[in-house]
């Protein structure tokens, strides 16, 4: 991922903190959505944290869970480690591409990622699902997906204007999604639907 455009719109930026527009409409949802999720006390890593807004809206509401920022951009590391609460551990530079990107962390209760795999190559994804094999039993997703001939004409459009930058991304369908998680032991409850045609998709191990 270090290689694409880290965002596809324009960031505002305050200092180090910087502020993404989509961040900002649905922050809000993403981080009622997480509290309800998320058990007590969970510690997270957030994979492709970005601006790391979603982290922060999510501290105002659950105080109790510790947060890991990731990303593999020097600058959206620097925002996390400015939106961080205190006592929230410093941002990794994580690529998912790089083989056993995991290989130094701890076990988490969760991980979590929005917006992210369908503008990455696929090899993302995979490595995503190989970290979650040694680092936890919850996988959380937020982003749009697609569902065959039920999919939304808007994700339609988006798909297509993605592989139109780069033919490595597209929003992934769901059964492909759903499919890699299962074959690494991961079962999916249903996809939760959220504004804007997205989804918030939790993967879990007994």
């Amino acid at each position: 991922m270090s290689d694409e455009p880290i965002a596809l719109e324009d960031r505002a930026q305050d200092g180090a903190k910087l502020f993404s527009p989509s961040a900002g409409r649905n922050k809000r949802v993403v981080a009622e959505t997480l509290a309800e999720l998320l058990t007590r006390n969970a510690g997270v890593l957030e994979l492709g944290s970005g601006t790391g807004e979603h982290g922060a809206a999510l501290g105002e509401l659950r105080a109790d869970v510790v947060w890991q920022y990731s990303d593999p951009d020097a600058a959206s590391r620097a925002s996390q480690a400015a939106w961080a609460r205190e006592g929230w551990p410093a941002p990794l530079d994580i690529d998912l591409r790089v083989a056993e990107w995991w290989a130094e962390l701890s076990p988490v209760d969760a991980i979590f990622s929005a917006n992210m795999i369908h503008i990455a190559p696929i090899e993302a994804l995979m490595g995503l699902v190989k970290g979650a094999e040694a680092l936890t039993d919850t996988v959380i997703l937020y982003g749009p997906f697609l569902f065959g001939d039920h999919s939304a004409p808007s994700n339609l459009e988006f798909d297509v204007s993605l592989r139109r930058r780069d033919p490595r991304w597209g929003v992934r369908q769901w059964e492909d999604v759903k499919h890699i998680f299962g074959s690494a032991g991961f079962n999916a409850d249903q996809p939760r639907p959220m504004p804007s045609n997205n989804h918030f998709v939790r993967f879990h191990r007994s």
